[in-house]
């Protein structure tokens, strides 16, 4: 399947709930993030530490508008959702 703007939308809304988990480690930094599909939209919370004093962060993206990642998302975890081909 290949993930046109129209494919993205109907893979989207066709698996409202899910959900995966992603994280990263290197030398003085790691961050971890949480994919939600809700609403039609990627939602991506990430939270993550630097070296420096009181360096946590945490924030939250909706990536409804950023196509490269929705697109890098979908081909990832294809597998496990429902793309109705």
């Amino acid at each position: 399947m290949r993930f046109t703007k129209d494919n993205r939308q109907q893979v989207l809304d066709g698996n409202e709930g899910f959900t995966a988990d992603t994280y990263f480690e290197g030398r003085n930094y790691r961050e971890s993030r949480t994919y939600t599909i809700s609403g039609g939209n990627l939602i991506v919370k990430v939270s993550g530490k630097t070296s420096w004093a009181d360096s946590h962060y945490s924030s939250e993206y909706i990536y409804g508008a950023d196509d490269e990642e929705t697109k890098r998302f979908l081909r990832k975890y294809r597998d496990e959702l429902d793309l109705y081909e």
